[in-house]
């Protein structure tokens, strides 16, 4: 299904006279993760500038350090459009959130996992029992704790979680202030390379690990050629990625401040090129979030298809 059919939602009759040019002096507001390397690529090309400016629209990139923090700015109106893993946009919808879903990448549950110290004497997770796990709260790799603790029979109090954003969770994993860590790539590969640590277990057979992209709810509907340009360049991006692996990661190795064959073996775990939401994947998203809520991870329940365009399949499917 072409992302013009799904964007129809947003034909309302203010946008029947939508023009080039009234797209003029408009700004695309791109919340990014350095750790997203596909928008990391776009950036560094400056190819989704090059698409957008026959139309006198100018791109202004806003870096966060993780998902939550990125909801936050879409949030507040410091972006209009974001990029994200599966878990913050349920913590930001409990929160309030104004937002909507507008696309997905494919799956790629090998692109986050648990890692110990190579020394580490944990060998199953049954010796997860009463450690404490280092994860960004209200991240993608939240979920995937919790389905692993859910397959081994523990229950989320058994474990002590360490709430940290990347950075520091690494340095308290490296000096051995935490037991493990839950993370995703490019940290992941960066930490396998450099300090040895050692897979427990990856996302095969718990999670998806789906990325979404967001926008704001407004801008979304006053702007659907925007989001268009922003895919249409994403999907020739990621075949480009696809296509030449290893160059890319050269591109993005210096942007992500890590070697290109970290960059590579995380490239190569991710499943690139932006699609619609289907019903499916909405109903992914919505046991995600009813697995928080019994968890009491968020506060109240939430029903996904309330942030989604108003595609009445899509959203009957997410209840």
């Amino acid at each position: 299904m072409p992302f013009r059919s799904l964007l129809r939602w947003t034909a309302l009759p203010l946008l029947a006279a939508f023009s080039l040019h009234a797209a003029a002096q408009t700004t695309l507001r791109i919340g990014f993760q350095k750790s997203a390397s596909l928008l990391t690529l776009q950036k560094s090309s400056g190819s989704l500038e090059k698409r957008l400016a026959p139309l006198g629209v100018a791109v202004k990139w806003v870096e966060f350090p993780a998902g939550p923090q990125l909801l936050e700015g879409l949030n507040v109106g410091a972006v209009d459009v974001g990029f994200v893993g599966e878990a913050p946009p349920i913590f930001a919808q409990a929160a309030g959130a104004r937002f909507v879903y507008i696309g997905h990448d494919p799956a790629a549950p090998e692109a986050e996992a648990l890692v110990v110290p190579k020394d580490s004497p944990i060998r199953s997770l049954a010796d997860l029992k009463g450690r404490k796990i280092a994860l960004n709260k209200g991240s993608n790799v939240h979920y995937l704790l919790v389905k692993a603790l859910e397959k081994q029979g523990l229950k989320y109090g058994d474990i002590q979680p360490v709430y940290l954003p990347p950075a520091d969770a690494r340095a308290a994993f490296e000096r051995g202030a935490v037991d493990a860590w839950v993370i995703w790539d490019p940290f992941l590969a960066a930490v396998e390379k450099q300090s040895g640590a050692r897979v427990l277990l990856d996302g095969r057979g718990l999670v998806n690990n789906y990325a979404y992209y967001l926008a704001e709810r407004g801008f979304a509907q006053q702007h659907p050629e925007l989001i268009q340009a922003l895919f249409d360049d994403s999907q020739a991006q990621a075949a480009y990625v696809k296509a030449n692996t290893r160059a890319a990661a050269a591109v993005i190795a210096p942007l992500q401040g890590l070697e290109p064959e970290v960059v590579e073996k995380s490239l190569t775990r991710y499943q690139f090129g932006v699609k619609p939401l289907t019903p499916a994947i909405a109903a992914e998203q919505q046991k995600i979030a009813d697995a928080f809520h019994a968890l009491g991870l968020i506060p109240r329940p939430i029903r996904v298809a309330d942030a989604l365009p108003g595609n009445a399949k899509v959203a009957e499917a997410a209840r």
